[in-house]
C-alpha cells in the first residue's frame, strides 16, 4: 500500500485522533509500530483496540511525555531495543489555544511556544541517530493551516505554528545528506476531540454532530462543506512517511478542504 512493511515507525501522540488513525494506516501497510502518550488509561485503551483488529502486530504503547527529553530518550532505546533501528518518525502532539494577542500572557506564550517547537525537536533529537542507520528513514511533522495562514483568535498557535513550518524545511536541508526526508501537513478543521469539546458545549442543543459541523463548515468557508476525518489526514501522513514519497523533501501537504487561500 505505502511500501512500509516490516518498517519501525514511531507515533507521538498517537493514543486518539489523527495519531490513532496514523497508526492504524502503519499497522494496515505491515510496519512496526510505537506510539506514545502521557495519559495511561488512553493508551491502554487504544492499544487494546489495535490488538483486537490487528492480533499479530508488532505493537508497543509507551506512557511518556515529548516535552521531557529523557523520557523521549528512553523510549527512543526501548523501540531499538526491540526492533532495531526505527525508519519512520511521526511527530504528532499539541492542540491549538484560542487567544488574541490581547488575552495572551507572557506564561501563554511560553507555554505555547514550548509545545509546539519541543515536541518536534525532543522526539527527532531521541531518534536521530537511529534514523540516520535506517534505511530510507522519513520524519513527518503533523502541522497547521495555522502555519501559513495565520487567524487572529488564535495568534499564540499561529506564530508558533509558523515556526514550526520553518523548523521543517530547515532540518529537510540539514538532513539531507543523511537520506533522511523531512515533511509536514498542513491540517485544516479535523474532527478531534478538540471540536468534540465543543459540539458538547454548543449553545444549540437540537443540532447533531453531522448538523453543527456542516454549519460550521460554511461559518468558516470550508469548499467541500465538512469537517476533515482523522483517517484523510493519515493517509497523506503515511504517504510522505513511505518511499512512494522518495523525491519529496521540505514539503508541505495541504489537508484543509479547500480552506487554504495561500499561494
Amino acid at each position: 500500500m505505502w511500501q512500509l512493511k516490516n518498517k519501525v515507525a514511531v507515533v507521538t501522540g498517537g493514543s486518539s485522533g489523527i495519531g490513532l488513525a496514523t497508526v492504524q494506516r502503519l499497522l494496515d501497510a505491515g510496519a512496526a509500530v510505537a506510539f506514545c502518550g502521557r495519559n495511561a488509561q488512553r493508551l491502554a485503551d487504544a492499544r487494546a483496540q489495535l490488538m483486537a483488529q490487528w492480533p499479530d502486530a508488532q505493537l508497543l504503547a509507551a506512557q511518556c511525555d515529548v516535552l521531557d527529553p529523557t523520557q523521549m530518550t528512553a523510549f527512543a532505546n526501548e523501540v531499538q531495543s526491540r526492533w532495531g533501528t526505527a525508519s519512520v518518525l511521526i511527530n504528532n502532539a499539541g492542540q491549538g489555544r484560542v487567544s488574541t494577542f490581547a488575552t495572551t500572557d507572557d506564561g501563554a506564550w511560553h507555554e505555547e511556544l514550548r509545545l509546539k517547537f519541543f515536541s518536534v525537536i525532543h522526539p527527532t533529537r531521541a531518534f536521530l541517530s537511529q534514523l540516520k542507520a535506517a534505511p530510507a528513514p522519513a520524519i513527518v511533522c503533523v502541522n497547521s493551516l495555522l502555519a501559513v495562514q495565520p487567524e487572529p483568535h488564535m495568534v499564540a498557535t499561529s506564530a508558533a505554528r509558523a515556526g514550526v513550518h520553518n523548523l521543517v524545511r530547515s532540518m529537510a536541508t540539514e538532513f539531507a545528506p543523511y537520506g533522511i526526508r523531512v515533511n509536514a501537513v498542513l491540517l485544516g478543521l479535523v474532527d478531534s476531540g478538540q471540536w468534540r469539546r465543543r459540539f458538547d458545549a454548543r449553545d444549540d442543543k437540537s443540532l447533531d454532530w453531522a448538523a453543527w459541523t456542516a454549519q460550521l463548515a460554511a461559518d468558516k468557508g470550508i469548499p467541500l462543506a465538512r469537517l476533515g476525518d482523522p483517517v484523510e489526514a493519515a493517509n497523506a501522513i503515511c504517504f510522505l512517511a513511505s518511499p512512494l514519497a522518495a523525491y519529496t523533501t521540505g514539503g508541505h501537504i495541504d489537508v484543509s478542504g479547500g480552506l487554504s487561500r495561500h499561494a
